[in-house]
């Protein structure tokens, strides 16, 4: 029999993660998005995500343990970066890291992804979100066709709004 799965924990991120937050990044792309044009090497993509995504938003970590298995950045109700460590797909841990994002973006959220990742698309359609336009990718780095989603909560239940 298995041993148990340690409970996942999640958590901000702060500037100490930005390694091993960056080695989930590297791993998931190359699992789910190995055909797509790479546009930084290894050690950019590093640096990429230590100065620059973990600087411009929100980010959290879902820990098994002490390993972090995925990490989402918000910046305002932009769903900037989800990424999951492979073999860790499935488990709620996406889902559960969206609920941070939703907790700090009650009402709305937006994102893109890549056309090519159904499993993605799959996730966010689950989760309410709905595709609103769909680009020919002349405005990404990967220059790959993607989708535009939005989230918006349903109508009368959102949070109260200011004057």
């Amino acid at each position: 029999m298995a041993a148990p799965r340690p409970e996942v924990a999640i958590s901000v991120a702060t500037a100490a993660d930005g390694d091993e937050i960056a080695s989930v990044y590297l791993a998931s792309r190359a699992d789910a998005l190995a055909h797509l044009r790479r546009t930084r090497d290894d050690a950019q993509d590093r640096a990429w995500i230590k100065e620059t995504v973990l600087s411009r938003g929100t980010t959290w970590v879902a820990r098994e343990g002490a390993q972090i298995v995925g990490f989402l950045t918000l910046v305002g109700s932009d769903v900037d970066q989800l990424y999951l460590r492979p073999g860790h797909y499935r488990r709620g841990i996406g889902s559960r890291l969206l609920d941070h994002a939703r907790s700090a973006s009650p009402n709305h959220m937006h994102l893109y992804t890549f056309q090519c990742n159904a499993r993605a698309r799959a996730f966010y359609e689950a989760h309410g979100f709905r595709a609103a336009r769909f680009g020919d990718g002349t405005l990404n780095e990967e220059c790959e066709p993607d989708i535009y989603y939005e989230w918006h909560v349903p109508a009368g239940l959102g949070q109260p709004q200011g004057d």
